[in-house]
């Protein structure tokens, strides 16, 4: 595990989060709790979450609950707040959990900001994202019949009034760095350019799905990534546990992410079983754990990762700590890129 830089700031984070998403649903708050100090002890020092969480699935009556969670960490481990950077997300315009129907914009910006921060019991935010954007995305299996809509002048003139509200919170000392996810490499040079022209808060991280499955982001997302010093933080790093071998043959273990959305939101077809098997076998011949190196080639790349990770339990975290200084030798990395060249984009 390495320290890698913040986005262009002279900061630095871990190249291994630690993600949340299923704590106060899947995952009580006891072992959430544990997995904290698990990770802060094993030398991870970035924890990701989100206004929407818990998910698997999404309800009106839990948005909140994961912030929650953390919270109460926080307030039992008063001054140790500093030993980690908690990255948060505001949701944009979504079917009816968040504000239904709203888009993010300076109000909904300032508002969902000091609800997070009341739920996680700090005063501060350091990388606040835009979950996704307002004029929608390709992420999500979207990219089959994603079509760019919007009218150009209307979108930037809100990116320029979201970031004038990041400046505000900035100042006030609510958060420290602005990120967006789900976002594309024209949206995110238009939120680098505005910024940049008006001296208002920059993109320090993005937040899109990679992993050996989801590779869109190695082309022009990674260019713009390694030029502009965008940090990305990799969600789905095990393709929703597709990469870790544990469904092969048509397996459904108990308590699995398949055994409560049985799709995995699109991503569990046939292909993708059958290409997930391809590179389970990869590590086989190798003598690698399948969890240990889908985590590690997303952080060998040649731009900036931090890969987050989603634990359900402690146990799986111990798993994952126990490979978060793999390094992969070229004989591997080479063989996982052909098995991309053969099975591309397999959901």
């Amino acid at each position: 595990m390495r320290a890698i830089p913040l986005g262009s700031t002279d900061e630095t984070i871990t190249d291994y989060c630690l993600g949340t998403m299923t704590w106060g649903t899947q995952t009580p708050e006891t072992d959430a709790h544990r997995q904290i100090d698990m990770a802060l002890e094993a030398g991870i020092d970035l924890l990701d979450t989100a206004e929407m969480y818990p998910v698997n699935p999404v309800k009106p009556e839990t948005v909140g609950g994961t912030e929650a969670v953390i919270g109460n960490w926080n307030a039992a481990n008063a001054g140790r707040r500093g030993d980690y950077k908690l990255a948060t997300k505001i949701s944009g315009q979504n079917e009816g959990f968040v504000r239904p129907g709203q888009p993010i914009t300076a109000a909904t910006f300032a508002g969902a900001l000091d609800g997070s921060l009341q739920r996680l019991q700090t005063d501060y935010i350091d990388i606040y994202q835009l979950h996704w954007p307002n004029r929608g995305s390709y992420m999500f299996r979207q990219n089959w019949t994603y079509a760019p809509q919007g009218d150009k002048a209307e979108i930037l003139d809100n990116m320029r009034e979201v970031l004038e509200a990041a400046s505000v919170a900035r100042k006030a000392g609510k958060i420290k760095h602005f990120a967006l996810s789900n976002e594309s490499a024209w949206g995110t040079a238009q939120w680098l350019r505005l910024a940049e022209e008006h001296g208002l808060p920059r993109v320090q991280t993005i937040q899109n799905e990679y992993s050996l499955m989801c590779r869109v982001y190695d082309t022009d997302m990674a260019e713009l990534s390694f030029h502009e010093q965008v940090t990305l933080l990799a969600f789905s790093p095990l393709a929703t546990g597709l990469l870790t071998g544990k469904y092969s043959g048509g397996v459904v273990p108990e308590g699995s992410r398949v055994s409560l959305s049985p799709e995995l939101g699109g991503r569990k077809t046939p292909r993708a079983l059958e290409v997930a098997d391809v590179y389970v076998d990869v590590a086989r011949k190798h003598g690698l754990d399948p969890v240990h190196m889908a985590l590690a080639f997303t952080v060998q790349r040649p731009f900036s990762v931090s890969t987050i990770f989603g634990a359900t339990t402690s146990a799986q975290l111990q798993h994952v700590i126990d490979g978060k200084d793999l390094v992969l030798s070229d004989e591997v990395m080479a063989d996982l890129n052909e098995t991309n060249r053969l099975y591309p984009m397999p959901y």
